[in-house]
């Protein structure tokens, strides 16, 4: 898919998934230019998800719960994903 319709895939398909009470996506592939992965020409992305879905999950599993989320774009566009996933009491903490 075209560069600029990627975040909003991402967010579409987080948001389907997850049912985040706040969810940002950031393409940050412009800071991994020349890297290995970003030659095939899938993104570097950052994302912050606060989610009841969460709630009672350990980090790495919440990571899974984002990684499938995104499904296939893992395969076709994004080649790294940082991920902070927190529950809105988490959320409010901070």
């Amino acid at each position: 898919m075209p560069r600029e319709e990627r975040v909003a895939a991402i967010e579409l398909a987080i948001a389907e998934a997850l049912k985040p009470r706040t969810l940002r996506v950031e393409d940050d592939s412009a800071r991994h230019a020349g890297h290995a992965g970003a030659r095939d020409g899938r993104g570097h992305f950052n994302v912050e998800v606060v989610s009841d879905a969460f709630e009672g999950m350990a980090p790495l599993a919440r990571h899974r719960a984002v990684y499938a989320a995104v499904g296939n774009l893992m395969e076709t566009d994004i080649h790294a994903l940082a991920i902070v996933a927190r529950t809105p009491d988490e959320a409010a903490r901070q």
